[in-house]
Order: C-alpha cells, then structure tokens, then sequence
C-alpha cells in the first residue's frame, strides 16, 4: 500500500509541477499525454529498475521536467540493482542521458556547469542513496543472522554444558553414594540373620528403607541421565498425566505462538508442572486451570487451583527453584493467594528480534523522498531549473 501511495505522488508531482510552470500553453489533452508514460515508467520502476530509470532519462531528455520521476527511478535503480554489470549500465544510461539533453536542447555555454550539477544532484545522488540504504539493509539483515546463529549457538553450548553437568552428577551418585547404599543393603541383610528373632523385624525394617533408598537413588540417576526437552508444545503431555491421575485440569491457549529460548521454554513447562503438583498435593480433586497467553511482549502462564492445605505466603523450595529458574531465563514469577484460590503466574520473554518490520522501510522511504524533494527544489536555485528546462 504504501508502495503506491509514493508511486501516485510521483505522478502527482510532476504533473502539478508541469501545469505550474506550462499552464498558459497547456491543453486539456496535454496533461493525460503526460500523465501516462509517466505512469508506465513509475509502474516499470521495481519490475525492471534498469529499463525504467533509462526510459526516464528519455522522458526528461524529450518531454522536459519530470524531474521527481528521474529521482524515483534513480533511486529505486540504485535500490536494486546489485551486481556490478547492473550499475555499469545504470551508470552508462545516466551518461547518455547527458548527452542527449546537451544534443537535443544545447545550453548556452555558461549554463553547462548548471547541467551537469543538476544531472548530479536529480541522478547520482538518488543511485548512491538508494544503493546506501540497500547495502545497509543487506548488511543489518546479514548481522541479524549471524546474531540469531550466535543466540543458537550459545544455547546450545549451555544445554551441552548442562547436561555435562548432570551427567557428571548421575555418575558420581551411581558411584559413590550407590556404592555405599549398596553396601548398608547387604550389611543390613546379613545382620537380619544374624542378630536374635526380637531385634529380626527392626532389622528387616532397615533392610527395607535402604532398599527404597536405593531404588530412589536409581531414579534419580535415571533422570539425570535423561535428555529430556521440555517446552509449551509439551505442556499437553503433563497435564493429561493429571488427568489420569485424577486431577480436573482445563487448559486454555491464547494468541499466537511465538518462538521462545530454551531458557524460556523449560521454565513455562517447569510453571506448568510445578503448579499441577502443588494443586494435586494440596487440593486433591479440586478444578485445576491452566492458560498459555502468548501477548504481545511475552508467553503468561497461570496455574490456579482452588486453596485447601496451603499456607498462605508460604513457599516451598519448589517455588523457590522455580522462581530461580524464571528469573534466569528473563523472565517473572508470582505466586499468591487470591480469592479462595492459589494463583501461580510467569511472564517469559520471546526471542529477540531485529528484523526490519516492512511498515518501517515505507516509512524510511517516504521520509527519504522528501527529503531528497526538498533538496533538489529548495537549495537548487530556480534559476538552475529554468536553465536547464
């Protein structure tokens, strides 16, 4: 849309520029003669920049003014045309537009430099800002790139890092404290058969612990060992689990989702857990509800359960870790009770993004157009265009 909004203030602008300056002569017929080819060329500007900005050199060279539409196809040639082959011809046409309006309407002498500074400032300097902002374009998009693999990068780094760190966690549980409970196990067996019948039963109540203790340690390794990937898409797995468990659980999605970091898409899955364990210990059989808003800024996750055991403003270490593990992936948590119900809410952050929106390139765009208008016919003396008209 904008696109031809600046397109229909080209043709707009040169036409009232040529009944400014030819109404004592100008025929009603002479303005739709002008305004078409006008047209053509400005529609011809981003299918193919080359030809159009060459056939606005024609348009100026046999028909005079037009100057906005030499600016706009000077632009957008500089804008496009990338290879060196490209601006080769570009910078040919520009020269031989030259030459044509010094061939077709020769200047008195002293008016030449005027010719060839107005052909700088209506030609060359559109080609070189439209090929600035161009590369600047190329250049932030290359950098936003490189960023986004650098983000990926060092995420996956920490991942690999983390689970380095667990794994080395798991094998020295396994080693160390496995040895020892594995150790406790066999004492405990041997002294069950070897200490009187009255003291058998305590014995065997020890045997029995150690042998918990033992199996909890191989769950925990288990766990540790595991690569698990937890993200929002997998909230849905979590919460079925509940379900089956006995816990009414609803589950709410708003908005569209949006890519989150792998910070960030632990701890919404974590919020999730937490919660539905909380509720479940707490207030068993109680309605659960949990809702994933994806706004505008962020991810909100809520977990609300109806209060029973709880004690309010008391938190423990889970709430704790979780508000840790938030917090380190940017974002917020809260947790409190609200109105017979126990409310637990984290905002997460997105990943960053750089790209140039296009409603801002329009924008730039416009903003470059007039101030590249005022330029040319403001600061260039009236006198010059006269001279070369």
């Amino acid at each position: 849309m904008g696109r031809h909004l600046l397109a229909a203030a080209v043709v707009a602008a040169d036409t009232a520029l040529l009944a400014a300056a030819h109404w004592d002569v100008l025929h009603w017929w002479g303005i739709p003669v002008f305004v078409l080819p006008l047209a053509l060329v400005v529609a011809l500007c981003r299918r193919a920049p080359v030809a159009a900005f060459a056939l606005a050199l024609a348009f100026v060279v046999l028909a005079g003014g037009a100057y906005v539409l030499l600016l706009w196809a000077g632009y957008q040639a500089g804008r496009h045309v990338r290879s060196r082959t490209g601006m080769a011809v570009v910078a040919g046409a520009a020269l031989g537009g030259l030459g044509g309006e010094l061939l077709v309407r020769p200047p008195e002498p002293r008016l030449v430099p005027n010719l060839v500074f107005a052909y700088v400032m209506f030609v060359a300097l559109p080609l070189l800002v439209g090929r600035y902002l161009a590369q600047h374009e190329r250049l932030v998009s290359a950098l936003d790139r490189n960023n986004r693999r650098l983000r990926w990068e060092r995420e996956l780094l920490a991942e690999q890092e983390r689970l380095r760190e667990r794994l080395r966690i798991a094998r020295d549980m396994h080693d160390s404290l496995g040895h020892h409970l594995s150790l406790v196990s066999i004492q405990a067996a041997a002294l069950e058969v070897s200490v009187p019948p009255a003291q058998r039963d305590a014995a065997r109540r020890l045997g029995t612990a150690v042998s918990g203790a033992v199996d909890e340690l191989s769950t925990v390794v288990g766990t540790l060992r595991r690569d698990e990937t937890r993200s929002p898409a997998t909230i849905d797995e979590v919460v079925e689990e509940f379900r089956s468990a006995g816990v009414p659980v609803t589950l709410r999605r708003e908005g569209e989702p949006r890519p989150l970091g792998a910070d960030a898409e632990q701890a919404a899955y974590r919020v999730v857990e937490e919660g539905l364990t909380n509720a479940a210990r707490h207030a068993y059989g109680r309605p659960v509800a949990v809702s994933l808003e994806w706004q505008p800024d962020g991810l909100l996750v809520t977990v609300v359960n109806a209060l029973a055991d709880q004690v309010p403003g008391r938190a423990g270490h889970g709430l704790t870790g979780l508000e840790e593990r938030v917090r380190a992936a940017g974002g917020f948590l809260d947790h409190r009770p609200d109105d017979g119900r126990f409310r637990l809410v984290a905002t997460l952050p997105f990943v960053a993004e750089t790209e140039e929106t296009p409603a801002a390139g329009e924008v730039r765009t416009a903003a470059l157009g007039f101030v590249t208008a005022a330029l040319m016919f403001v600061v260039l003396p009236a006198s010059m265009l006269l001279g070369v008209g």
